[in-house]
């Protein structure tokens, strides 16, 4: 990378300062394919050994960097190797003491989050698979750092409507078990269709099997800053307006690129990718749905919404691929409710509701994202979010995902409070039509026509 200019650093302590521009996360992968055992207790160990081992000093080394570079650094995280194809060959029926070693691990390195308790099963089912997702409500309720998904479409292998219809179940009975915390468990658990396998974002994160032993991957932020850089073009038209983003996520993602770089020299590990995404949280100056406002859009949600984020997602990549050597992940904008001060007020103002976020996440980075529903919603009503939401991604050959929360014991206009970067999150309307002889089918949707690229 080129020597950066004092002028650059000067607009990069404005952007801190001012902006809430902060790195999101540092990531370490870490393969697990080597932990495997008839034993599962053997197994377990290993894990536990080899996480503490590889990112021991991933925590140290990340404060290091915040204090010398200036830049925040907010989340320290693991991902590893999806569980279910280590524990498959271990003697346990019920993989929880595997999220339980993960969440040691955690604990033992000082990380925020890890995630890789994760099934792929877009085609199927191994026998490690379902024991694996029967896991997944008690694993995400003993566990404070443990993270989960599911992969059930790909536009190459069609929709696994089983898995669909499986998933509103696992997602009702997480729900339940953490009810005392508003389901927060569910909030840790996302299913995908066309998953990335180098995603540095919970609670998708997990090490795919084409990585290597060890990589480092970061997750940029900065909402803030683009929001400030469509300030700057007041009634220009879109061509100014997209110039200006791609200027800004050009700076942004050159951030993150040299923090990824010095990260992973110090800790001796691969740098793996920069993921481009604009992930916001619930402060005020950090949210994706005052972009979308600022070009000119009275509340998140009004006519023109979808259009606005079509604009955004494709600038902030192409200003982003040309400032890091290696993009990855998600790449594009984040729209959670819960964790956006902007979605929040659109939704509690009735600007914007379940249909219009799944219309955006046609052209958005991932889908619908902590999504809070009536805790009396129907596992059906669930399964049928998912499938619409996964369809979206396995038609139009991209990434969808859905974390939906069922609170228990609210309803309609009601709040829930999860703190942190989860942010709060207010009930949302779901279609009161039953959809279940629909789900009770079962089978697999078969893949598009499109992918039948060779």
């Amino acid at each position: 990378m080129s020597m950066i200019r004092p002028d650059e650093v000067l607009e990069t302590i404005e952007m801190i300062d001012r902006e809430n521009l902060d790195i999101r996360t540092i990531t370490m992968g870490i393969s697990l394919r080597d932990c495997a055992s008839e034993s599962a207790e053997k197994s377990c160990t290993k894990i536990y050994d080899k996480i503490t081992k590889l990112a021991g000093s991933l925590v140290d080394t990340a404060t290091d960097i915040q204090t010398e570079f200036g830049i925040p650094i907010i989340n320290k995280r693991i991902s590893v190797t999806p569980v279910a194809m280590i524990a498959e060959s271990s003697d346990a029926e019920n993989y929880t003491m595997f999220a339980e070693a993960l969440d040691r691990a955690a604990a033992e390195t000082g990380v925020d989050f890890i995630g890789g308790f994760s099934a792929l099963v877009h085609k199927g089912y191994t026998t490690g698979d379902h024991k694996l997702i029967n896991s997944i409500p008690e694993a995400l309720s003993s566990t404070k750092k443990v993270c989960s998904s599911v992969n059930i479409a790909t536009t190459r292998a069609g929709l696994n409507m089983d898995a669909v219809a499986e998933m509103g179940r696992i997602i009702k009975d997480t729900a339940q078990r953490t009810a005392d915390s508003g389901g927060l468990g569910c909030a840790k658990l996302v299913v995908f269709s066309n998953v990335p396998e180098d995603n540095p974002f919970m609670a998708g994160a997990f090490h795919g099997v084409g990585e290597p032993e060890s990589v480092i991957n970061v997750g940029i932020s900065g909402p803030g800053v683009v929001q400030s850089a469509v300030k700057k073009v007041p009634g220009d038209d879109f061509g100014a307006v997209a110039e200006n983003i791609k200027k800004a996520a050009f700076k942004i993602t050159r951030i993150g690129e040299l923090v990824a770089r010095e990260a992973s020299r110090r800790l001796d590990t691969r740098f793996g990718i920069v993921d481009l995404s604009l992930a916001p949280t619930p402060a005020m100056g950090d949210s994706v749905a005052h972009i979308l406002e600022e070009m000119g859009l009275e509340k998140c949600g009004a006519p023109g919404t979808t259009a606005a984020l079509a604009l955004l997602n494709d600038a902030v990549k192409k200003g982003g691929a040309m400032a890091s050597s290696y993009v990855g992940g998600l790449s594009g904008s984040f729209i959670p409710v819960s964790e956006d001060a902007g979605m929040i007020d659109a939704v509690r103002c009735g600007s914007l509701t379940i249909e219009k976020l799944e219309a955006m996440t046609c052209v958005c980075s991932v889908g619908l994202d902590m999504i809070v529903v009536p805790g009396d919603t129907s596992a059906e009503t669930i399964s049928g979010i998912i499938a619409d939401e996964a369809a979206i991604g396995m038609v139009n050959n991209k990434t969808t995902a859905v974390r939906v929360i069922p609170a228990p014991g609210m309803k309609l206009g009601d709040t829930v409070e999860f703190g942190g970067l989860l942010g709060s999150g207010p009930v949302m309307k779901v279609n009161s039509f039953s959809n279940a002889d629909f789900i009770a089918r079962g089978g697999r949707i078969p893949a598009p026509v499109n992918g039948m690229k060779n």
